[in-house]
Formats: structure tokens, C-alpha cells, sequence
């Protein structure tokens, strides 16, 4: 359970790194490339939720 947590913590830090990166640092070089890491960030959050919840009924 805790290495889960640890997983899921990580994935959505990641998450939440790339859309403040894209649009705060990113945005004023390349706004395509801002854009591709918005997008890569939306994709994460629902694996996240995939791998905290693995094998959740398995005790």
C-alpha cells in the first residue's frame, strides 16, 4: 500500500509540474511544446488513479 502511495505521489507531482513548467517557463519559447506538455500531463492523472487502486481487493 504504501509504495502505491508513493507511486501515485510522484505521478501527479509530475503532473502538476509539467502544467506549471509548460505555462510559466515553456509558454515564452514554444508555446507548441507547452501545449505537448499539457497534454502529456492531462494523460497522467488516470494512471495515477490506475496504480493506486491496483490489486485493491487482494489481501
Amino acid at each position: 500500500m504504501r509504495r502505491r502511495r508513493v507511486v501515485y505521489g510522484i505521478m501527479m507531482g509530475t503532473c502538476l509540474a509539467l502544467f506549471v513548467l509548460a505555462w510559466a517557463v515553456v509558454r515564452v519559447y514554444s508555446t507548441p511544446a507547452a501545449v505537448a506538455m499539457s497534454v502529456v500531463a492531462m494523460v497522467i492523472p488516470p494512471f495515477a488513479a490506475m496504480v493506486a487502486n491496483w490489486n485493491i481487493d487482494r489481501r
